[in-house]
């Protein structure tokens, strides 16, 4: 019955006194940084179908301080009438599971209040993403193709904050200048944002061209505005938090990549653990917590877990990719453990203990986990497109070239005729 109330709500249905009680009697800024979400220096980022309920218990485990949901989908969450299917799906949550930020992308700000007041009850805070660099988020109209939108975006946090029982927090990315990001991130906090994680990449930053955080521009948001700023971006080792926070003065520092390829990131150890090890656990979290999770969540996080062992044995890579159920998934992952303890005995790992090469990354075994490096594009990389594009480009030309000529000689065919019959007639 109050779900349903909820995800009918109108903004016109509340009255402002209201609001502006709400907003007034809730923690902001640093009392909420510090008295709901307990400070956190390490962070677990919000990540589309893998930042779930169970990975954020395994993450919690390793010295995860406060985690973020997945990116949900305003619209679908609210939808009136598929609306508790999609929550079903997507959103799970416990007592144990706080601190908690729940995230959603949109573009109104009536649905994004909508699906807001269905969890403010379940969570610490509301996160708007403003982050998204992928296709789906250039189709849908969110995430970072929003960032040019600065009057839509002042109205979505507003709303939030001042209608919601819980902060609205907000995370972006940078633009080319320190002096646009800055701006940006000032306007977002002016329109009523408690706390901004800053991810330290472009836009067109992702895939291939991910390249590095701009950890300057991170460092010159945190001390334009007044609220506190989590920084994301660039975090391969546990180390890497400690850099970052040094560097930039940030107040905590989120990882996303990095905690999938290892789990136990937030863990500060002499070694990272071996990766069956973190794939039997997160699978004994998965095999324990009701509703079931979804096949093709569970083989993500086991693929990027594995990713440095299944090259080594291929069959089991084959197996897991064809696994359907947990008990196969288990299997798999049992079978992989034998070996992986018989490579190690084998080889020994005398020169796999962390030895940073010219680059800094660090050399391990096969059966640990450790960061995923993008391999360097290969030479030539889009230049066929390119080349492609300026193909079809031309062809396109000649096609409109041609075109005109034949309206052209159209048309004088044509006053030709007209001349001739005016000439008949005279």
């Amino acid at each position: 019955m109050l779900s349903a109330l909820r995800s009918t709500l109108k903004i016109s249905q509340i009255p402002v006194a209201a609001m502006t009680e709400i907003a007034s009697r809730k923690l902001t800024g640093y009392d909420f940084f510090e008295k709901t979400l307990g400070s956190p220096r390490l962070i677990l980022a919000p990540m589309v179908d893998a930042s779930e309920q169970a990975w954020r218990i395994l993450s919690r485990r390793y010295g995860a301080q406060t985690c973020y949901t997945p990116m949900f989908h305003a619209k679908l969450f609210s939808d009136p009438r598929n609306g508790h299917k999609y929550r079903a799906d997507q959103w799970s949550t416990d007592q144990e599971d706080r601190p908690v930020v729940v995230q959603f992308c949109a573009n109104d700000p009536e649905t994004l209040l909508n699906a807001a007041k269905l969890v403010e009850n379940d969570c610490d805070a509301v996160d708007l993403n403003l982050g998204c660099p992928q296709h789906i988020a250039k189709r849908g109209h969110y995430g970072s193709y929003l960032q040019d939108e600065w009057e839509l975006i002042a109205n979505m946090v507003s709303l939030l904050h001042k209608e919601l029982a819980v902060p609205v927090t907000v995370k972006i990315r940078v633009f080319p200048t320190v002096e646009k990001t800055v701006e940006y991130a000032k306007m977002i906090e002016k329109a009523g944002a408690q706390l901004l994680t800053v991810h330290g990449r472009l836009r067109e930053q992702k895939g291939h061209h991910t390249g590095l955080a701009d950890w300057d521009k991170i460092k010159a948001v945190k001390e334009a505005v007044k609220i506190p700023v989590i920084a994301n971006g660039n975090i391969l080792y546990h180390s890497d938090f400690k850099r970052c926070l040094d560097y930039t003065g940030v107040d905590g520092v989120m990882t996303a990549e990095g905690s999938l390829y290892n789990p136990a990131i937030f863990s500060d150890r002499e070694m990272p653990p071996f990766t069956w090890e973190m794939a039997q656990e997160y699978l004994e979290i998965v095999r324990d917590l009701n509703p079931a999770l979804r096949g093709g969540i569970i083989k993500g996080h086991l693929f990027k877990i594995m990713h440095p062992s299944l090259p080594h044995h291929k069959d089991l890579r084959e197996r897991l990719g064809k696994a359907t159920q947990w008990q196969q998934y288990y299997d798999v992952i049992m079978e992989l453990k034998d070996r992986l303890e018989a490579d190690r005995e084998k080889m020994g790992e005398e020169d796999f203990m962390g030895q940073p090469d010219e680059n800094g990354i660090r050399k391990y075994a096969h059966w640990r986990c450790q960061p995923y490096i993008r391999p360097p594009l290969p030479e030539g990389y889009g230049k066929k497109k390119e080349k492609s594009k300026e193909n079809k480009r031309e062809a396109g030309e000649q096609e409109v070239d041609v075109a005109t000529k034949k309206v052209k000689k159209d048309d004088a065919e044509k006053v030709e005729e007209a001349q001739e019959a005016i000439a008949a007639t005279a």
